[in-house]
């Protein structure tokens, strides 16, 4: 039986196919913007995955791919804090669970 994936998985699932009796037929994206590409996939599957279940682990996932997004773009964690924090600053953060419904002119 062949299962189909075509997505970008960690780096040990390959191992951990094996170890099951089964065969992972894998490659190496070909270059950047392929990489990037199933990373901005696979946020999309984490995200997705965490709103069906609301599982905190799926929340761990999210950042992993974050993670990754972040050193590909040549951003170190500091950095991308700082950008985040200066965002909220200058437009406020989440807390106060404000719920924009309309706008009227």
């Amino acid at each position: 039986m062949t299962r189909r994936y075509d997505k970008l998985v960690r780096d040990d699932i390959p191992k951990r196919i094996e170890r099951n009796g089964d065969v992972p037929i894998v490659r190496t994206a070909s270059d950047d913007e392929e990489y990037e590409e199933y990373l901005h996939e696979k946020l999309r599957e984490e995200v997705e995955e965490y709103e069906e279940s609301q599982n905190p682990e799926e929340l761990a996932d999210i950042l992993e791919v974050i993670r990754s997004i972040r050193e590909f773009e040549g951003l170190s964690e500091r950095e991308l804090r700082g950008l985040r924090d200066r965002k909220a600053e200058k437009r406020g953060r989440f807390a106060e669970r404000v719920i924009l419904e309309r706008v009227e002119s």
